[in-house]
């Protein structure tokens, strides 16, 4: 691939994680505030999701400054996502406070976190091949 799409996969990588920032704070920040989602909220979960609003963002950051470091941050990001995302799981289905909209939106989170990793991974190899 020609080093001009390979920059753009990084723009795009890094955009896409800078803009999931941005929208999971702004979303996380409203129901904190008093705004009601529409269905029961699981507070844990709220709170992991806002702060990692701020990881999100610092994420794209560093996918645009620096590929082998990006890596590392969407990768940890992945791993996050997918423990939290078993762990509301088990919650969900002992009965716990845990919404179906919440799994969705987990599965959601942890889905597009593991193809950004694929996509800086992939970012980092093609840097490497001449």
């Amino acid at each position: 691939m020609t080093p001009h799409r390979v920059h753009i996969v990084q723009i795009l990588a890094a955009a896409i994680a800078v803009v999931f920032g941005v929208a999971t704070l702004f979303a996380g920040s409203r129901v904190l505030l008093g705004s009601d989602p529409g269905y029961e909220v699981f507070r844990p979960l709220l709170m992991y999701n806002t702060a990692m609003g701020v990881v999100y963002l610092a994420a794209g950051i560093t996918v645009w400054r620096n590929v082998n470091a990006g890596r590392y941050a969407a990768g940890a990001i992945f791993l996050l996502n997918l423990l939290v995302l078993v762990a509301i799981l088990v919650v969900y289905r002992s009965g716990g406070g845990v919404a179906v909209d919440s799994l969705r939106a987990m599965s959601f989170r942890t889905v597009v976190w593991l193809f950004l990793f694929l996509a800086v991974s992939w970012l980092g190899r093609s840097r490497t091949v001449p």
